[in-house]
């Protein structure tokens, strides 16, 4: 995963929660004393513009992120 392209990247969740499905990265908190490394990210649910903060290493479980709209 390419830490420059995280912002504003699409995601889908495999399995919607409260049909919350749709996903945009509207925000990426990088590490203080080591900028390359992402410490979190916010995603908002394109239907409600409800937010989740996240490790970014979640996002690498295919079980449970798919990157794109699917």
């Amino acid at each position: 995963m390419n830490t420059k392209k995280l912002l504003n990247s699409k995601w889908t969740a495999v399995t919607p929660v409260n049909k919350e499905k749709h996903f945009v990265v509207i925000k990426v908190l990088k590490n203080e004393k080591e900028p390359q490394i992402v410490d979190s990210v916010t995603l908002e649910a394109i239907l409600t513009r409800k937010s989740i903060i996240m490790d970014p290493k979640d996002l690498k479980d295919s079980n449970t992120w798919l990157e794109g709209w699917k």
